[in-house]
């Protein structure tokens, strides 16, 4: 008998220079994302990430910038998802094993829009 694993990636989007949560999707790792779909035309400067692959494939080149260096306020956000959020409390950093998708999608931006709020306080 196998056990066929459900694996449900978290890829967010944020403003560098405010600190701020912009927009997340739930998916695949691969390059079918529609991360890019709600947060491309918001995206007026350089657009920072790691050397994912599937970056590559939906980002402009001419906006693309890939460096570890500059993606510490992503994997900031990364940590405050894993500290906050109890579904998130797994072996690895980088997946839920939830099986309802859109109960966890609602529970990361809902964390985020509540620390999108302090920001501005």
């Amino acid at each position: 008998m196998s056990v066929k694993k459900n694996y449900c990636w978290i890829w967010i989007a944020v403003d560098r220079n405010k600190k701020r949560f912009i927009d997340c999707v739930l998916g695949s790792r691969d390059a079918e994302t529609k991360l890019w779909d709600s947060v491309g035309h918001l995206a007026t400067g350089k657009v920072m990430s790691d050397y994912w692959k599937a970056y590559e494939c939906f980002i402009p080149k001419e906006q693309h910038i890939q460096s570890k260096a500059q993606t510490y306020t992503v994997e900031g956000y990364n940590s405050i998802l894993r500290h906050k959020l109890a579904r998130l409390h797994r072996r690895t950093k980088c997946y839920s094993k939830c099986k309802c998708q859109i109960m966890l999608e609602y529970s990361v931006k809902l964390l985020m829009k509540h620390r999108n709020i302090i920001k501005l306080s």
